[in-house]
């Protein structure tokens, strides 16, 4: 890389590391080409990206950011991953870490909270935002629907009492 472009990759990684939710650096020494592609594939389909860069191009990106304290988790092979949903990039990496042993989770930051690798770990463990926002739609419904059955429920007593009486009438 010339100077230009790595001031230009610079400043494109330290725009990201401050819109993101959570990052995850991680040891990456031994997976092949095509399980990295595999682990790109599986984080862009969470909205989440992975980027290898050189450590010392990470750590000057990371200045000025809520993540400056990771900067000390750059050392030998490792990559970066991010995503603005705080649970995305560590659940996928930690899934992906259980299946290949060659991705070591080294730890990360959720804004200005540095995490270790059981962190990280925990993290994942949480559901994503839309998870949690499909269970708060669930809780905001169930009482209306409960709402709406007390509320019709005398009209279908009423309803049931007058089809007895017409049975009644009819009958006689």
């Amino acid at each position: 890389m010339e100077r230009a472009e790595k001031r230009e990759f610079v400043t494109e990684l330290h725009e990201t590391f401050k819109g993101s939710g959570a990052i995850v650096v991680a040891r990456y020494a031994g997976l092949t080409v095509a399980q990295m592609n595999d682990l790109r594939s599986k984080m862009r389909a969470q909205g989440a990206t992975v980027k290898v860069a050189k450590n010392r191009l990470a750590k000057i990106a990371l200045q000025g950011t809520d993540a400056a304290q990771i900067a000390g988790l750059f050392e030998g092979q490792t990559l970066v991953a991010y995503s603005t949903d705080p649970i995305a990039a560590p659940k996928v990496a930690n899934d992906y870490a259980k299946g290949n042993d060659k991705l070591v989770i080294l730890g990360g930051s959720m804004g200005t909270t540095v995490l270790d690798a059981e962190g990280v770990k925990a993290l994942a463990s949480l559901p994503s935002l839309d998870e949690l926002r499909a269970k708060l739609v669930g809780m905001i419904q169930t009482p209306a629907t409960r709402i709406a059955a007390v509320v019709a429920a005398p009209a279908a007593q009423l309803a049931r009492v007058f089809g007895a009486y017409a049975r009644k009438d009819e009958a006689a």
